[in-house]
């Protein structure tokens, strides 16, 4: 049985520290501070940029971008980008998530995504996210963003019994969304006999004070941001698996975990940007710039400040290349027809047992390496010159590379890649490690694929400059 790679226990460990867009940008920071990338504020000037050095900036964090700029570069040079997102289909907590009914004490969620929402149920789930908090320091107030994530298992949305629905197994579940998909806290009669549960004991004043949420759910809250839940002001929170992220398998060659859609890429991008710059001298001989823009809200079409389809890449190129002249306002236009993005986004992998959802000749396989995703209606950005570029990468670096285009006769989905590349103008190939279950609330996907994948954006960063200048089309 084959040993798992560094860089699959290091995935499993991101995924486990990430239950939200908001935990992974977090964990991101950490790991980008680490490797020596200092943090910028969209808020200031970048003036002060250098070529040589590392940096990164968050919005709303839940998006980050993070870039390394080449010892060589001048303005108007190109960007080696790849994006991927944060964010997957889940449940979120409605403003007003109060719910009592039948003796229960339920919460009020709202569908995010595109989720297969029958995998939510009889699941032991918990909530995270962030919480706005009011503190009062030095006398005054001030506001603070904090991160919360409860451990244990505290709701659950129960399935109905067979025998109360015989027709389940003729005509399969019907979930109505509204009515079905509301997690139970508790049951009112112990509620009644422990108001709420906390070191202090009861504390009334925060069930007479917010009466959107119950207090019980308050409280739990409260304890992890470490504040009374009257200082909690407003939250974004959501359900989430406790079962733990794993390698799995009897060869041990699967990953089981939520959100590898598209935390995979995400982690790969992040990681292949951080090693490829890590050595002292890493970046001498680059001459562009190496990025990677991790955007929230691509799962329900990127349409937000801090989405895909926000001018948040568009500001960071704008801004990179005017801290290094501002005095040509064409060099941007330049700089963004040297650039490259790879839109990395889980593919789909061909399933056993659904042999005929995929198209003959392109059945992209586990273990089989990126695949390049094509679609003549432009819901992927590839074309033949961008898929030429990221495969010529894969085949001097002896690495698996697959296709995969649509049946006629159904959808397709789409990525980030047509987005940005309609929006900034900047060439773009779409690209995704193969894996099944997507968009359930437990997904898999093969080891192999992960160093693949990690191997192949490492090299893309390291080789692309070189490689672009060889490629000629608008001459």
């Amino acid at each position: 049985m084959a040993a798992v790679a560094p860089v699959v226990s290091d995935l499993v460990d991101f995924l486990n520290t990430s239950p939200t867009a908001f935990h992974a940008v977090d964990e991101a920071k950490r790991r980008l501070k680490a490797a020596g990338f200092a943090q910028l504020s969209e808020r200031e000037e970048w003036s002060g940029l250098e070529p040589g050095r590392k940096y990164f900036f968050t919005r709303n964090h839940s998006t980050i971008v993070a870039f390394a700029i080449g010892g060589k570069y001048v303005a108007g040079n190109g960007f080696h980008i790849i994006g991927a997102h944060t964010d997957s289909p889940c449940l979120k907590l409605k403003p007003v998530s109060k719910v009592t009914k039948g003796g229960y004490l339920e919460v009020g969620v709202q569908t995010y995504g595109g989720g297969l929402w029958y995998t939510w149920f009889d699941r032991d789930l918990t909530i995270a996210g962030r919480v706005i908090i009011r503190e009062k320091r030095d006398g005054g107030v001030s506001y603070a963003h904090k991160l919360v994530r409860v451990q244990e298992p505290i709701l659950r949305i129960p399935t109905l019994a067979i025998h109360l629905d015989r027709t389940i197994s003729s005509e399969g579940l019907k979930i109505n969304n509204q009515s079905h998909l509301v997690p139970v806290l508790a049951t009112s009669i112990k509620n009644e006999m422990q108001k709420i549960v906390g070191e202090n004991g009861p504390k009334e004043s925060s069930e007479n004070k917010n009466t959107k949420h119950h207090p019980l759910l308050l409280q739990l809250i409260a304890k992890e941001a470490n504040c009374e839940p009257d200082e909690i002001c407003d939250f974004e929170l959501q359900l989430c698996d406790t079962q733990p992220s794993a390698v799995a398998g009897v060869m041990k060659e699967f990953i089981f975990s939520g959100r590898l859609d598209n935390l995979c890429m995400s982690f790969c991008s992040l990681k292949a940007l951080i090693d490829s710059t890590s050595a002292e001298q890493s970046l001498d001989h680059e001459s562009g710039v190496r990025m990677v823009a991790l955007f929230d809200h691509e799962e329900v079409g990127s349409d937000s400040a801090q989405g895909a389809g926000s001018p948040a890449m568009l500001d960071a190129l704008s801004r990179i290349t005017g801290s290094f002249n501002s005095s040509n306002s064409k060099l941007l236009e330049k700089a963004i027809q040297r650039s490259f993005l790879v839109s990395a986004d889980m593919a789909h992998a061909l399933h056993p047992n659904y042999m005929d959802k995929h198209e003959e000749n392109h059945q992209p396989k586990l273990h089989g390496g990126l695949v390049i995703k094509h679609n003549a209606n432009q819901r992927y950005a590839t074309n033949a010159v961008t898929a030429f570029i990221f495969r010529e990468i894969a085949e001097k670096h002896q690495l698996p590379i697959q296709d995969f285009v649509v049946r006629n006769d159904m959808g397709c989905g789409s990525t980030i890649g047509p987005i940005l590349a309609s929006g900034v103008g900047i060439r773009t190939v779409d690209i995704g490690a193969p894996q099944l279950s997507m968009h359930s609330i437990r997904e898999m996907c093969a080891t192999d694929d992960i160093s693949h994948a990690y191997e192949h954006f490492k090299a893309y960063f390291e080789e692309f400059t070189e490689l672009d200048s060889k490629v000629k089309v608008d001459y």
